[in-house]
């Protein structure tokens, strides 16, 4: 993945970037080949024959070099989006900047660019001129700068060109406002100077993060990816960057993540705090703080907005995509975002408390905002909801969701008496004291010795792990042994964990089979850390890194062969691994 906190490019091994919505997140994609090869339009640069592909990150950035290795020679393409200068009063463009070069020998290149707007819905012109081609649509104008003659092919571009050891060449795929002003000439000095600028970007960015511990590649490697996943304009977060990646290949789970769930982004936050990164962390609350002012009477929240605060996120299907190795159909917008899910109060709650503790200090007008909805979970917490799996079988009493009422709670209540803020704390204490007996007595199942998803069930569920991480109960109670046993024995597989068991407890109202929860096997790594059992914590930790992909990143779940499944890359997961890798660095000691 490459990026400039606007939107990103996914770029396979082989030279292809296979999706990217221009110029935002949520804008309709342009490249869509990885959900179908046929009509989803690709931007490919690779030798015009058989070659060994590999791929890394550049240390301490978001620029990417993959290689190409023959028995001719070796050649690189240098992937990145330059990002605007922090303060600059310039207009934000997109802009994918690829240049190629040759490092060994002599290799032919092939540039193959054909792009689809609109989701492959949309048509567009062509025009080729000597410095590259032009490709418009009804909304939106790409240029792309060629060193190269370019040949029209269809509605897109191709052309072959030798280059030999020392050659370098910069391509530049530039977003216009109309088929009028777009420029093409694109100098190779610029282009360097564009690559140097970024670089110099994230290692600025990077040095704020304060993590020093064993895992130091592999949780930087994440950071950088957050970072990635984050909205500029408004501090928004995504959860991914990608819709319809299928949660079972051939299957129905496919859903689009490309919105600020409150839930991921308050847990995003905390990663970004764990880290020193509070400024990134303040970012957020600014974006949930606007969202507040908008909030209803009644002081709720919507569980996922717009990465520019929008509501109305309609969901559509589109038919005319095969979807991922056939898995259909796929989805734009998520009807997830009417549901009632009461733990995204606890998950905020709890990053504004921790970024008052360590970044700015929350603000009167924040303050009364949230204390509205500490109202709201005071009078709602023993509702029924769709609970943290966005269930659409029917709303249960979960367990989670509970847990997490009592969390916002509590976060309000240690909030105002640090700042000496306003509050109902004689009402806020009775309901958070009536939520833990309500735990207690209806969450826990004498007969599985286990705290289970929802009150009228004896199914587990994987987001009970996170118990003592709250510190709802301790991490060594006899209850939380043995839940943490329950759970190893019924939903883990090896090392990795499904979050809840299909077919039993509350239906997920979706038919099909999915694979273990990324985010879920961190927290069974936050779970035996904190029970005391390091040796396994450390096995199970390290036996997940081998399932990040060659550039450690990591999707939404893990498949039984040990494939990504989900959407890609998913900022739960790296969330969870640099939580689980602070926790258990600092477990080990020195």
């Amino acid at each position: 993945m490459i990026g400039d906190l606007h939107t990103i490019a996914l770029v396979c091994k082989n030279g292809s970037i296979d999706w990217s919505c221009l110029p935002n997140f949520d804008s309709p994609s342009v490249f869509a080949s990885i959900l179908d090869a046929q009509k989803g339009g690709f931007f490919k640069i690779a030798p015009a024959y058989p070659t060994v592909e590999k791929q890394m990150y550049w240390a301490g950035s978001n620029i990417l070099s993959s290689r190409f290795l023959s028995p001719g020679g070796v050649g690189e393409i240098t992937d990145f989006m330059p990002i605007r200068a922090e303060g600059s009063d310039e207009p934000h463009v997109c802009e994918i900047v690829r240049q190629v070069s040759v490092v060994r020998g002599s290799i032919t290149f092939r540039v193959q660019c054909f792009p689809a707007f609109d989701y492959a819905r949309g048509h567009h012109t062509l025009k080729i001129t000597n410095e590259g081609a032009v490709f418009s649509s009804g909304t939106l104008h790409l240029g792309l700068s060629s060193p190269v003659k370019l040949n029209a092919s269809g509605t897109g571009v191709e052309a072959e060109f030798l280059m030999r050891s020392g050659d370098k060449m910069t391509f530049v795929l530039r977003q216009a406002s109309s088929n009028e002003n777009v420029s093409l000439a694109e100098p190779t000095l610029r282009g360097n100077q564009a690559l140097e600028d970024t670089l110099s970007f994230w290692r600025r960015w990077l040095a704020g993060v304060r993590y020093r511990g064993r895992w130091r590649e592999a949780v930087e490697r994440s950071a950088l990816t957050l970072k990635l996943l984050t909205y500029a304009p408004t501090g928004a977060i995504v959860a991914a960057p990608t819709t319809s990646l299928p949660e079972e290949v051939g299957g129905t789970r496919n859903w689009d993540y490309r919105y600020s769930w409150v839930r991921d982004s308050a847990f995003t936050v905390y990663g970004f705090v764990r880290l020193g990164l509070t400024r990134e962390a303040e970012h957020f609350v600014k974006f949930m703080e606007n969202r507040a002012q908008e909030a209803g009477d009644d002081g709720s929240l919507e569980i996922l907005y717009g990465i520019n605060g929008e509501h109305e996120l309609p969901e559509r299907e589109l038919l005319h995509l095969e979807g991922y190795r056939g898995s259909s159909p796929v989805r734009i917008g998520n009807s997830a975002s009417k549901q009632l899910q009461l733990d995204i109060y606890g998950e905020l709650m709890d990053s504004i408390y921790l970024s008052n503790k360590y970044g700015n200090p929350v603000s009167h007008d924040l303050w009364q905002h949230l204390r509205r909805s500490l109202e709201f979970v005071t009078n709602n917490w023993q509702r029924k909801d769709n609970g943290i799996w966005e269930v659409r079988g029917g709303r249960q009493h979960f367990v989670y969701s509970k847990l997490k009422c009592r969390v916002a709670i509590d976060r309000g209540i240690r909030l105002a008496d640090k700042r000496s803020f306003p509050g109902d704390r004689g009402r806020w204490l009775a309901a958070r004291d009536a939520i833990y007996d309500e735990i207690m007595e209806k969450g826990w199942n004498e007969a599985k010795q286990s705290f289970v998803q929802h009150y009228d069930t004896d199914a587990l569920d994987a987001s009970n792990l996170l118990m003592p991480l709250v510190f709802f109960i301790s991490p060594t109670d006899p209850r939380m042994l043995s839940t943490l046993s329950a759970t190893l024995k019924t939903l883990v597989s090896d090392s990795l964990v499904y979050r809840y068991q299909i077919g039993k407890g509350a239906s997920d109202g979706v038919p099909g089979e999915e694979g273990t929860f990324n985010m879920c096997t961190f927290w069974l790594v936050e779970a035996l850390t904190r029970s005391g059992r390091l040796g396994e914590a450390r096995a199970v930790f390290e036996k997940m890194l081998t399932y990040g992909n060659h550039a450690g990143l990591y999707a939404e779940e893990t498949g039984l062969g040990g494939e990504a499944l989900g959407n890609f890359p998913q900022a739960f997961t790296h969330m969870g691994l640099i939580s689980a890798a602070f926790n258990l660095d600092r477990a080990l000691g020195a």
